[in-house]
């Protein structure tokens, strides 16, 4: 498996009433853990990134238990799943050396923001993306 993976922490504003935290916080760190996985496909010049950029298209989360903090950071790990002409598929998970907290699959759409419409993935981005697939 070719699975990126990255260290999150926790906040403590991350937590909600109940004390853990908050279900929409996940999505942020998903978010943080795709930026850094793709973050050689961004490119500098942001007339070219609005461009050639990704989109999430569909994101399902399954909670798997409680995440509350900790000092200790989570791990995030990302494998990309499929690959198509406009978009691929990513499987994650944010869990530490105990348990898993969270299971989820995100569809990207590579997209032209300036156009305002889906765009085929490059050769380029292929290769970045082949590097995260078993």
């Amino acid at each position: 498996m070719n699975a990126f993976t990255f260290q999150c922490q926790v906040r403590w504003s991350d937590m909600d009433a109940n004390g853990h935290v908050n279900n929409a916080v996940y999505a942020r760190y998903l978010e943080e853990a795709r930026m850094n996985m793709f973050a050689d496909l961004v490119p500098s010049d942001p007339r070219e990134r609005l461009a050639n950029n990704f989109v999430v298209s569909e994101q399902s989360m399954k909670f798997v238990q409680p995440l509350v903090y900790s000092p200790e950071p989570v791990t995030i790990s990302a494998q990309v799943t499929a690959i198509k002409a406009v978009s691929f598929s990513l499987d994650c998970e944010i869990h530490d050396a105990e348990a898993t907290y969270l299971k989820a699959s995100t569809l990207m759409v590579a997209y032209d923001s300036t156009a305002g419409r889906p765009r085929r993935i490059s050769d380029t981005e292929r290769r970045t993306l082949e590097r995260f697939t078993n």
